[in-house]
């Protein structure tokens, strides 16, 4: 719990959810008129887990002060009592109040100082009263009720905004949304989302009208705006592999391998178990056996590459000529000048502008049986029509009995 100052001079709390890395953007989550209850401080958890400091302020405490120390856990079985606690809202007062959580949250040392707001329900109209009135980094609401009656501050609009409209809600009947896409679709900064099949509270996991596709659709939207917004990155992390990839093969500069690198990074090559952990392991494997073990012919051709918030997967075609011992690869096995290509898939996460570790896959049943070390005859394994295949999809399956 933490204790937020209104603007008036006040004080109310709000639950606090921190992400696992300690930092990262801000997100107030805006309550529902059930209040800060055992779902909402879930969904703050949700985005904690998604690195981001997520904080639900108690908007009703002007009207039952102390509602959130006192654990008021209201749920849809307590209907009437959050509607007489709703009908009593100050709502001007309730987006001052959402505005001091977000001042509150973009000065706390755990926030990079960009936050957004999401909102449910009441909180959805809040989230849009925020955008326009004061000035969120982004701002969502999931089936805000009543915005269609306030389009005329649509013109203030600060920030990118997507509503999340349910399609049978009917506190928001077609009308309503009709006027909401007249007023403001026109301004790309905003995107309206409807749910043809969803009813009202359709995200509210406990909840009589929760769709679990709905709710996973708009969720995912959601955090894609967030991430686009509120995650700004000073680097390319393509840049970073690429430049990782550059030292180990063209360069093959041990040094400047490691200088890609976090301190207690680790290589872990899977189907050899090779690699090792922190900068000391990774200089002696680098230095003694990956480097200098690779095959002057080494070749990468990339297949695909994705690129998320903190990770890279690269897919390629990993082609060779067996002239010398691949310590990291092979151990053991003498070289036999055969020539090899095998599909290859790197997962590298990256921990800010470094890389943090690197799972490297390949099929090293097919390497094998190109070195002429497995008989495929007798085997479901395949040689070198595996890398064929992963570059050309279009190939004929196996045929199977």
């Amino acid at each position: 719990m933490m204790r937020i100052r209104s603007f008036d001079g006040g004080e109310f709390s709000a639950y606090l959810a921190l992400p696992a890395g300690g930092r990262g953007p801000g997100v107030v989550v805006l309550q529902e008129i059930f209040g800060v209850n055992r779902y909402l401080r879930d969904v703050c958890d949700w985005y904690a887990a998604r690195g981001f400091v997520a904080i639900c302020p108690d908007l009703f405490w002007r009207i039952e002060p102390g509602s959130f120390e006192k654990k008021l856990e209201l749920t849809e079985k307590d209907h009437q009592k959050a509607m007489a606690l709703f009908a009593r809202l100050d709502h001007d007062k309730a987006v001052e109040d959402a505005a001091a959580a977000l001042d509150f949250l973009r000065a706390h040392p755990a926030c990079t100082g960009r936050a957004g707001a999401v909102g449910f329900c009441l909180g959805g109209r809040l989230a849009y009263f925020l955008a326009v009135r004061y000035r969120p980094d982004v701002a969502v609401g999931y089936y805000g009720v009543g915005i269609e009656r306030a389009l005329d501050e649509g013109a203030n609009l600060s920030c990118p905004l997507m509503l999340h409209i349910a399609g049978l809600d009917k506190y928001s009947p077609p009308s309503a949304v009709d006027q909401i896409r007249a007023a403001l679709a026109p301004d790309p900064r905003v995107t309206i989302h409807v749910y043809p099949d969803a009813d009202h509270a359709f995200a509210r996991s406990t909840g009589a009208h929760y769709n679990p596709a709905a709710a996973e659709l708009a969720n995912l939207r959601t955090l894609e705006l967030l991430v686009q917004t509120l995650i700004v990155k000073p680097h390319s992390l393509e840049a970073i592999w690429a430049e990782h990839i550059e030292h180990e093969f063209s360069t093959r500069d041990t040094e400047s391998t490691l200088a890609t690198m976090v301190e207690d990074a680790y290589v872990n090559h899977i189907p050899t178990l090779t690699g090792g952990v922190g900068k000391a392991q990774l200089r002696e494997f680098y230095s003694k056996h990956f480097i200098p073990k690779m095959p002057p012919d080494t070749t990468l051709t990339p297949i695909s590459r994705t690129i998320g918030d903190d990770q890279i997967v690269d897919e390629m075609i990993f082609r060779f000529t067996h002239t010398l011992r691949m310590d990291w690869m092979l151990p053991g096995i003498e070289p036999t000048g055969r020539r090899v290509e095998v599909p290859l898939v790197a997962i590298v996460k990256l921990r800010g502008d470094k890389l943090a570790h690197e799972h490297i896959y390949w099929d090293q049943a097919s390497v094998l049986v190109q070195l002429g070390l497995i008989d495929p005859a007798s085997l479901p394994v395949s040689g070198i029509e595996s890398a064929r295949k992963a570059a050309d999809p279009t190939l004929p399956a196996r045929k199977l009995p």
